[in-house]
């Protein structure tokens, strides 16, 4: 998963809404965070058919707003302030704690045993329960665009981010042991774009150019999957997710069309079915499987690659988004939140793919969905000390943020009754 950041140049919202500066999910996909010129608000996904603005606060221009899962707890890197990490507790409109760094952050990721703060060249990890800086990666290639993942299971806590900046090497870190994990040799040219699976098993990534996206297993660096989203056009992938079960992988870019992979244990095939057998990519295909010996390695090398299962065509060309998979009502929707300040939600034929159907959008105003649940005070109080002792209240206030989620595994979302609870 990555985040959206809209320049100036992005499109801006409908009339009367501030303009969207950044906007991402949380770790398991129900909430979203919207940044603006403003300040930010947080929504709560509940159904297909609402989601709830739970908060919105103006603060100024907000550059980062990430939260942790369903908690209270916040992250923000404003326009003022951007080399300053302001750690928040938005229901009570508290800081619980912030912190100065030597550059302009770029990145920040969560999850419930860390938290990393991407600057350009230099990553900095945090214990998340009391906010103690444990470790830091020096020197890393210059990376301005803040590319980085950190793997959503706690337990196979892992951070990826690109290892050269002329190549597409992918260095794997064990954020929990604080050691290197691996070197992946992903692409020709630099790494662009990486996401883990919720498992942190596997990772995704793209590099600069966009064509081919590459499925790695964490455990012994084997590639497991090699994916072509286009033949010629080259394209900048903004954001990349798997489905919960790590069966679909969809990724969004500066184009139109967002594509969803299916992963199995062959290589994926175009969809629809009738295109692939008649078309001249159908008939290279099977002489592929005929007579490979015959052809150049590149092109079986091509041909072999998995294409899309299934696509979305945004209504705005070129609009770029965050997209998420999710189960709701034992269905798996593609969620994509837009920069021109609207959520869509996408209903994916698991079976057949092919175009997946609007099903329902949303606006990232606040003023669909009704009132604000729990209107809360102006952020702004004084922050604690940045190493606390285990009995204070901000240890206490970590503590709960971060405490580990039901056994039964992250939450499906088949109906609203089984909807976390904000905490």
């Amino acid at each position: 998963m990555n985040p959206v950041g809209v320049g100036d140049d992005q499109p801006t919202v409908s009339a009367g809404m501030a303009k969207v500066r950044f906007v991402n999910f949380n770790q398991d996909y129900s909430s979203l965070a919207v940044g603006t010129h403003i300040g930010y608000r947080l929504f709560t996904i509940n159904s297909i058919d609402k989601i709830e603005q739970i908060y919105e606060v103006e603060i100024g221009d907000v550059l980062i707003v990430e939260r942790l899962f369903s908690s209270s707890l916040v992250t923000l890197v404003t326009q003022a302030l951007p080399r300053r990490l302001q750690v928040c507790h938005f229901k009570k409109g508290t800081k619980v704690c912030e912190y100065d760094y030597t550059n302009t952050i770029v990145a920040v990721r969560l999850n419930r045993a860390r938290l990393v703060v991407c600057l350009e060249e230099s990553l900095y990890i945090h214990n998340i329960r009391d906010m103690k800086l444990i470790h830091t990666i020096r020197d890393t290639p210059a990376n301005p665009r803040g590319v980085c993942a950190l793997s959503v299971n706690s337990d196979y806590c892992y951070l990826a981010y690109p290892g050269s900046a002329s190549i597409g090497e992918l260095q794997v870190f064990d954020a929990l042991n604080l050691q290197a994990k691996t070197m992946l040799p992903a692409h020709d040219s630099p790494v662009a774009a990486v996401a883990f699976n919720a498992g942190g098993t596997q990772v995704a990534t793209a590099s600069e150019k966009g064509t081919v996206i590459r499925v790695f297993n964490i455990k012994d660096g084997s590639k497991g999957y090699e994916l072509r989203r286009g033949l010629k056009r080259c394209a900048q992938i903004s954001s990349m997710c798997f489905s919960p079960d790590s069966q679909f992988l969809a990724l969004s870019s500066n184009t139109e069309t967002i594509h969803v992979f299916k992963l199995s244990e062959t290589v994926a095939q175009p969809v629809p079915a009738k295109t692939d057998e008649s078309g001249w990519m159908g008939y290279l295909s099977k002489a592929v499987t005929a007579s490979a010996s015959y052809l150049p390695s590149q092109v079986t090398e091509v041909l072999n690659q998995g294409r899309a299962f299934a696509t979305v065509h945004l209504p705005v060309p070129g609009l770029r988004g965050v997209c998420g998979l999710v189960t709701i009502k034992k269905q798996l929707r593609l969620l994509v939140a837009a920069a021109d300040g609207y959520l869509y939600v996408y209903n994916v034929d698991t079976n057949e793919g092919g175009d997946c159907n609007l099903i329902k959008q949303h606006r990232l105003d606040g003023r669909l969905e009704g009132e604000l649940t729990d209107p809360a005070p102006e952020a702004g109080h004084s922050p604690s000390p940045p190493q606390a002792a285990p009995d204070s209240e901000k240890y206490q206030e970590m503590r709960a943020a971060t405490e580990s989620p039901p056994s039964e595994g992250p939450y499906q979302l088949h109906d609203e009754e089984e909807f976390p609870p904000m905490s």
